[in-house]
């Protein structure tokens, strides 16, 4: 995979240095682009991709760190990272073509940069995509999302050693490592521009010819609470997003909001067969 061969607009605006990618496979394998989500990086055991490495026996992996996380710079001084400059890096990225995959936040940049760059897109996966205004209509994401908005608006000042804790207590995880790589990547979560208000440009995605497919998780094993709070918005904007982008939902089961690093070896069969299977542009389920 190569980049473009003209400069790209970048509708952020310039920014320094550049995003680090972690690459995994053969070059000249189909190339598959990963944008994980927060409190992440690309090659992340925890939350990342680390898992997916399988996969490179026939994939050229390619597992960017969004800015504010892991070896990338940060977006700015106001938001360390934000799915604009994430929608600008991925269409870089994506180069002559490429497949894109986004887990939660990320899901939000690869929308976007699929939408403006079509062309380059293989097929586009979206994990748990975090862009609530995709199904603002549906009851549970709206209920999610005056939920968020009230946290957020009184969200005391916290240390990222505070905010990673608070992350994991309501989802029954046990605690992360507070290595400085996580902590960086907690303060960029505290801070990132949110990914709930983010317009989701549905109309642009629908008319791409590329095959969409959108994963969630079944959540049936993780705390009521965490399941009502965030599993059950997060499952209906999945399922609401595939059918307004013209795509695929799948689900699976005995995963929660990472089934990439729950489930990896489910996730991955998913993810290969749809990376390999015949094109299909009508929605539906994947059998």
């Amino acid at each position: 995979m190569s980049p473009p061969t003209t400069p790209l607009f970048r509708a952020n605006g310039p920014l320094p240095g550049s995003v680090h990618v972690t690459a995994l496979g053969p070059r000249g394998a189909p190339p598959v682009l990963f944008a994980h989500g927060s409190t992440s990086w690309g090659d992340d055991p925890a939350y990342g991709f680390a898992a997916q490495a399988p996969l490179a026996g026939r994939f050229r992996l390619l597992l960017m760190d969004r800015r504010g996380y892991g070896g990338s710079p940060d977006a700015g001084a106001r938001f360390p990272g934000d799915y604009l400059a994430d929608a600008d890096d991925i269409a870089e990225l994506l180069g002559d073509g490429a497949h894109l995959v986004g887990h939660s936040y990320g899901g939000v940049g690869a929308m976007i940069a699929a939408a403006r760059r079509p062309e380059a897109v293989l097929s586009l996966t979206l994990i748990e995509p975090g862009g609530y205004q995709a199904a603002a209509d549906d009851p549970a994401v709206a209920a999610a999302l005056r939920a968020s908005r009230t946290a957020y608006a009184g969200l005391p000042e916290l240390t990222p050693e505070q905010w990673l804790q608070a992350s994991v207590g309501s989802t029954g995880s046990p605690p992360l490592e507070a290595s400085e790589r996580r902590l960086r990547a907690a303060g960029t979560a505290l801070r990132e521009r949110v990914c709930w208000e983010a317009g989701i440009p549905l109309p642009a995605l629908r008319a791409a010819a590329f095959p969409k497919l959108v994963i969630s998780g079944t959540w049936e094993t993780a705390p009521e609470q965490y399941r009502e709070r965030g599993g059950v918005p997060l499952m209906a904007c999945a399922r609401i997003t595939a059918e307004r982008i013209g795509g695929r939902h799948t689900s699976i089961p005995g995963s929660g909001h990472c089934p990439h690093v729950e489930v990896p070896e489910k996730l991955n069969d998913v993810l290969a067969g749809f990376w390999t299977r015949p094109l299909d542009r009508r929605p539906g389920l994947i059998a």
